[in-house]
């Protein structure tokens, strides 16, 4: 904004008193100081306010004056409140330095010139800014000579101060602010609250509603913007429409945004600002959806760089079903290799690792477990799509089934376990995808064992199958499992029939469950200690913070309940599968 503005904003009520020929000058900022020597803080074109604390007698003017002059200040706004007036001496002074100089009245709070001010100025970046976000935007959808997200995320820290992220639907950092001085190399955003900022997106997205959508985390407030690949602006009615038709139209949109946005949640990424959006202008509001549209084509260009490795693993997986011979699935292996990993001077293991998303009972489809799958498996420490994509993903049916290459290990065996471990793939990724599947979604993954030969590929596959399955069988949104888990009692439970399971678990637990409700006791608590001891009286009683003489009175009435005995094997057995079925 120029000075000659500040003049004509009658409820400022500033005065001229020196510098008429100087009120063109831009304003960049304002800043409040009464110290003798503020050059430290000062950048150039700021409106320097001042209470004239800092003078003493006449002859502290001049330095004061010839310092702000050498920081290249637009002006200073004099108050009068501590003097009554402002002196000649400083008058004088900004004269000789061609400094401009207005007087405040003493009516008027400097954080109202100061909110003037900051409003103006920041509506004029905001213009500016978006003209290069436009142009930046067209840069990108030609080829990504624009240098991606990350420059604009800088012209939004440098023009607008405002710090922004861009984050994978589970928290993964995509694009953010150049860290600067001491903390330069380490994140500016901790991994937890970008596990916080994508369950909050995911929870709210979900349910269709328009952004930004407001978060506080700890003493500081995040305004997340969805980034949506592929949506244009809704176009207005046709001329002639009538008002029914209108909102029926607006019915359906809203209707249709709900169900796109229920479909593309898990695969969206957001824009986080450390801000609050609630009293944003428009324009300001309109430039940040600016700024999502150009990181949608960022995230469109990484999509399509997955094309390759996307058929490779499809080929690979049509083989390997298909029943096709070990050589001829080698070949496409030997292919795949230094795609997914460069480099590589003998051939990798594999992994498998199958996904599947349902949402109340049915399952999402392939697509949607196929991007979520080509998510988790992506390394968190890389924003970079080179260095975090070296997944081959297809799918197949309601399935998403990933080929993983894993550097091979001399002296290493079939099956060893090397490589990646089921519960290690959710540990980052389960707050954001459970906050997303809401009651009515789940996750499920298997992960197979290392194989090093297209002949063990198949079975890797089915094992995966297996696993995950499961991992279907558990409690939970989010759960995965893994190969070891398959030489266990646990690969039995997902094959018992649902009414054979409540049967078996009701004739056990039912009594306990009831006697727990009518006396507030604790014997499935108790129960459950009890067998992860092993039956040991003593170091149960230890767990559970209880004499021993108590907690063979509750394993008496457990026993009396059900008419088991804890004794025998087979019976510790019995309550064991119940619990694990429950």
């Amino acid at each position: 904004m120029r000075l000659r503005a500040l003049l004509d904003t009658d409820a400022l009520g500033l005065k001229l008193l020196g510098g008429e020929d100087e009120l063109d000058r831009t304003v960049r900022g304002v800043m409040t100081t009464d110290l003798r020597d503020p050059s430290r803080y000062l950048s150039g074109g700021e409106l320097v306010l001042t209470g004239l604390a800092w003078r003493r007698d006449a002859a502290d003017s001049e330095p004061f004056v010839r310092i702000l002059a050498q920081a290249g200040v637009a002006a200073v706004a004099a108050g009068t409140a501590e003097l009554g007036h402002v002196p000649d001496d400083l008058v004088v002074a900004c004269a000789r330095h061609r400094l401009p100089l207005f007087e405040v009245h003493e009516s008027v709070a400097f954080a109202t010139v100061t909110e003037h001010v900051v409003r103006q100025v920041s509506g004029e970046r905001a213009g500016d800014l978006a003209a290069v976000v436009d142009r930046h935007r067209r840069m990108m959808t030609s080829g990504p000579a624009g240098g991606g997200p990350e420059v604009v995320l800088d012209l939004l820290g440098s023009d607008l101060d405002l710090r922004a992220w861009v984050l994978s639907p589970t928290g993964r950092p995509i694009a953010g602010p150049k860290a600067a001085g001491p903390s330069a190399g380490e994140p500016t955003l901790p991994a937890e609250v970008r596990a916080r900022l994508a369950a909050e997106h995911l929870a709210t997205a979900r349910t269709g509603r328009r952004g930004p959508h407001r978060v506080t985390v700890g003493q500081t407030t995040y305004s997340l913007f969805p980034v949506r690949p592929g949506r244009r602006a809704p176009q207005g009615p046709p001329v002639g429409q009538s008002a029914r038709d209108v909102r029926d139209v607006r019915d359906v949109r809203d209707a249709r945004d709900v169900r796109d946005a229920r479909e593309t949640v898990l695969s969206e990424w957001l824009l986080a600002v450390e801000a609050d959006a609630a009293d944003w202008t428009g324009e300001r509001l309109d430039l940040l959806h600016g700024v999502t549209q150009l990181i949608a084509v960022e995230q469109e260009r990484r999509d399509a760089a997955r094309t390759v490795r996307r058929r490779l693993a499809q080929e690979v997986l049509e083989l390997v079903q298909t029943g096709a011979a070990p050589t001829e699935i080698g070949a496409r292996l030997r292919v795949a290799a230094p795609v997914l990993l460069p480099g590589l001077g003998t051939a990798p293991h594999w992994q498998v690792v199958v996904a599947r998303v349902d949402r109340a009972g049915e399952a999402d489809g392939g697509p949607v477990a196929q991007a979520l799958l080509e998510e988790i498996l992506a390394d968190p420490a890389s924003a970079g799509p080179e260095q975090s994509d070296r997944i081959a993903v297809a799918h197949t049916g309601d399935e998403a089934v990933a080929l993983v290459p894993l550097p091979a290990v001399a002296g290493e065996r079939e099956g060893s376990g090397a490589g990646i471990l089921a519960d290690a793939l959710l540990e980052s990724v389960r707050e954001p995808l459970t906050a997303g599947l809401e009651d009515d979604g789940r996750v499920t993954l298997g992960v197979s064992a290392a194989v090093h030969s297209a002949e063990g590929l198949r079975g890797a596959l089915e094992e995966a199958r297996h696993a995950r399955r499961v991992a279907a069988a558990r409690p939970g949104r989010v759960c995965a499992a893994g190969h070891q888990e398959l030489a266990s009692h646990v690969l039995l439970l997902p094959f018992v029939p649902d009414d054979v399971r409540r049967a078996f678990t009701a004739r056990l637990l039912d009594p306990l469950r009831d006697y727990d409700r009518r006396h507030r006791a604790e014997l499935i608590p108790t129960l459950e200690a009890f067998l992860d001891c092993d039956g040991s009286w003593t170091r149960c009683a230890s767990r559970l913070h209880l004499h021993v003489n108590t907690l063979r009175y509750r394993v008496g009435r457990i026993e009396q309940l059900t008419g088991r005995d804890l004794s025998r094997l087979e019976d510790k057995l019995d309550f064991f599968l119940a619990l694990r079925m429950s």
